[in-house]
């Protein structure tokens, strides 16, 4: 069956949608492609932030040069300036566009940007979108993409950003917050006997929603459950795309080219066995199992395209749990907050601490490569609490004490993913660490939050750790004393959020082919493409923000291409 359209867009996340409204908004006739059976992919279970320097929302003040200084500070690795002053540059219009097509994003005043310590660094970068009623969706809204239920209240309750960091956080508050979600979700009663989901979208279903919606406006076709199979190359151009639908192939011709915005490859192990620095379990990874496989980077290298950042992957700590619906099956959590909570510490499997725990999660994940590749005795590392934690914040999926205690936390978790002991020395024994080791690193940890200095790694000293300390911890609000039992320990896993490599692209988003040439009517977007930032991840947003920015260049550079 073949099927002509000026550009096919393969994928059907934020960047892919984006692209197709914009690529109408210009006069093309986009159609886009989606393997899964929902759309939405790994966009609709992120926070759905957008990093974008210099967006004119809000009143922080920011320039072009101040987040080049910041960028081409913090980007290591395969990373090019003309890459990222093309983010820097488009990225106001972007969000202006967003806007106008009724996907308006807001900023959090005074969230920094991840590495606040380099110059340049900022505030109110990250842009999130506000909450969406589902229902304006129609029909639509049981075909988006789940969030998973760590972005939701005892599973049920969708969280915006602002509502997780309060809950998470126990900030001022916290229980009218709780207690008005509740309330909105029991009082809509029609809305409950049509599906037992919360119709509030919030976070990347906010995002994915509002441009599914944009979609619907536009009459842009969406064809679901229909992968790509493979690019069709003519006398040197990219002119069409070979998906298998219901297990019957397809072709479709594309006037104008082609769009690649399916996403990375981290849920192929093979490809992480061969790419990544360390070895790595899919199952570790924080993105849908089996959604990305690297169908984009294994056409686009058969057509010719050169590659880059494969070593590379936006990384965020997780912890193994039992299903409690499949048996034998263990499912990732993420553990994005956790670690940077008072009265807890991190250990490697020598009992010595590595990191700064109130970092941003990617440098926590780089924390754990780095001690690896030094002791060998990272991934996995363990995470260490006491009561005084246990009374006052949450660890992945054990809710603080008053809401889940330990009689509730399922006895299957016990003493293989949660271990408790009363003293340090027989935790240690339980999680097979030398005792004598992790008593040390938790005294020292001890006399370093008394004192309100970490001597070893800084904790507490930069505005990012600041930004999520607790004003009733003192005299540094990220660290206080482990010293109450019983102490606690979890294992953490290396996870991610997705592949930062892939299809080599530049400024305009065009694949380039290993001769270094741009492939006629093939662009890449997202985790499709080698991040801009190289090996960083600069801010909450980090993947998103290529995501969209590059996505609106390449329906730009399309169209103007597309004119007489």
């Amino acid at each position: 069956m073949n099927q002509d359209f000026d550009v096919v867009v393969c994928g059907a996340g934020a960047g892919g949608m984006l692209a197709a409204v914009r690529l109408h908004d210009l006069g093309l006739r986009p159609l886009v492609i989606e393997k899964s059976s929902r759309y939405g992919g790994t966009s609709a279970t992120s926070g759905g932030g957008i990093w974008i320097p210099d967006h004119g929302i809000g009143v922080e003040p920011d320039s072009r040069e101040q987040a080049l200084t910041y960028l081409r500070a913090v980007c290591k690795g395969d990373y090019r300036d003309d890459k990222l002053a093309a983010y820097v540059d488009h990225g106001g219009a972007m969000i202006g566009y967003l806007a106008s097509i009724g996907v308006p994003m807001v900023s959090i005043p005074g969230f920094p940007d991840y590495i606040a310590r380099a110059p340049g660094a900022s505030t109110g970068r990250s842009l999130f979108p506000p909450e969406l009623d589902g229902a304006a969706l129609g029909e639509e809204f049981h075909r988006l993409r789940d969030s998973p239920n760590g972005y939701k209240l005892f599973g049920r309750y969708a969280l915006d950003l602002q509502q997780s960091f309060t809950l998470s956080e126990r900030a001022f508050g916290w229980q009218w917050t709780a207690a008005r979600m509740l309330l909105k979700y029991w009082l809509d009663l029609p809305w409950r006997r049509k599906t037992p989901r919360d119709r509030r979208l919030t976070m990347g279903r906010a995002l994915v929603g509002g441009l599914r919606k944009a979609m619907l406006e536009r009459n842009i076709p969406l064809l679901l459950d229909c992968g790509l199979a493979g690019l069709r190359v003519e006398d040197g151009r990219v002119t069409g795309v070979d998906a298998v639908s219901g297990g019957a192939a397809r072709r479709f011709t594309a006037r104008a080219g082609i769009i690649l915005a399916a996403g990375g490859f981290e849920q192929n192990q093979k490809l992480r066995d061969e790419l990544l620095p360390v070895a790595t379990n899919r199952n570790w990874s924080l993105t849908p199992s089996g959604l990305n496989i690297g169908d984009p980077l294994i056409s686009g290298i058969a057509a010719g395209a050169a590659t880059e950042s494969l070593d590379a992957n936006w990384w965020a700590p997780s912890m193994q749990l039992p299903s409690r619906t499949e048996p034998n099956i263990d499912l990732a959590v993420p553990m994005f907050f956790d670690h940077r909570h008072p009265h807890s510490l991190c250990v490697n499997r020598l009992g010595q601490r590595f990191v700064n725990e109130s970092c941003s999660y990617d440098e926590f994940g780089q924390a754990m490569i780095a001690d690896h590749r030094r002791t060998g005795a990272n991934i996995p590392c363990w995470m260490i609490f006491d009561a005084s934690f246990r009374r006052a914040y949450p660890c992945g999926p054990i809710l603080p004490d008053f809401v889940m205690p330990d009689r509730r936390i399922p006895h299957e978790w016990w003493d293989s993913h949660v271990f408790r002991a009363g003293s340090l020395g027989a935790l240690a024994a339980k999680m097979d660490v030398p005792a004598a080791t992790l008593i040390a690193s938790v005294r020292r940890m001890n006399g370093f939050a008394r004192a309100g200095k970490d001597e070893e790694f800084g904790r507490g000293e930069n505005r990012f750790d600041l930004f999520f300390g607790k004003k009733d911890v003192g005299p540094n609000p990220c660290m206080a004393p482990v010293e109450t039992p019983p102490f606690y320990a979890v294992r953490i896993d290396l996870g991610d959020l997705g592949s930062k490599g892939g299809l080599k692209t530049d400024a305009r988003a065009r694949v380039l082919a290993t001769t270094g040439a741009p492939i006629p009517g093939l662009h890449a977007i997202g985790n499709c493409a080698g991040s801009p930032f190289g090996n960083c991840y600069p801010g909450a947003g980090g993947t998103l923000g290529p995501a969209t920015v590059f996505a609106y260049i390449a329906a730009n550079d399309l169209a103007a291409q597309a004119r007489p």
